[in-house]
């Protein structure tokens, strides 16, 4: 089983994004020891965001292609293979302003290759990444799974889409919310999350 883990919470040892994908990652360690875990860390490590450079680099010859540009696009390579090359892929992605850290953004720009990871055809557009599980941490101030907040979720919304987009229609979502409320709810809303992730046979990992 390879196993790709990202982490794109900004608060360091204060995030809660990155103690529960920690703790997936150990509990799939456990339950597959021979699993093999590839771990990018999105703000320690950080994509620049796409250019237009970056873009028209694809289609020109390589002495027209600045140094930089070259190392981003050989960079972007090696974020692409990480992501084909994995059966599970971990995404801790926190609610930022209603939607994504814009560093996980800049590395959902990279996997979104076409030919690579979608194509189009007579019927459309269609996914290349199939047969893969996501399992998605998503950490949020407020509620916004359900009642009046859940119109402002573009990042549940968005993860869903554009993974689907790529093909991946299993995708679980072990979310903490409320977590902005009081300390009550930061930690029950931790507490269930943790039960989740410890009943790892109902995220059925693929292998």
């Amino acid at each position: 089983m390879n196993v790709l883990h990202i982490d794109s919470g900004i608060l360091g040892d204060h995030s809660v994004s990155r103690r529960l994908t920690a703790a997936i990652a150990a509990q799939v360690k456990a339950d597959h020891p021979d699993a093999t875990i590839t771990y990018r860390d999105l703000v320690a490590d950080a994509l620049p965001h796409l250019t237009g450079a970056h873009l028209m680099a694809a289609n020109a010859k390589p002495e027209d292609v600045d140094a930089t540009v070259a190392g981003d696009v050989a960079t972007s390579a090696v974020v692409l293979e990480e992501f084909l090359a994995a059966d599970t892929v971990i995404v801790g992605a926190p609610m930022y302003n209603f939607s994504l850290p814009s560093q996980l953004k800049a590395w959902v720009d990279r996997i979104a290759v076409a030919g690579k990871t979608f194509r189009y055809g007579e019927n459309g557009a269609e996914g290349l990444a199939k047969g893969k599980k996501v399992v998605v941490v998503s950490t949020r101030g407020g509620h916004y799974s359900s009642g009046p907040a859940a119109i402002m979720d573009h990042q549940e919304s968005y993860l869903t889409a554009v993974f689907g987009f790529l093909g991946i229609t299993d995708i679980e979502f072990v979310r903490a919310e409320g977590l902005n409320l009081s300390d009550v709810s930061k930690a029950s809303a931790i507490s269930e999350a943790e039960r989740n992730i410890t009943d790892l046979g109902k995220l059925k990992l693929a292998s």
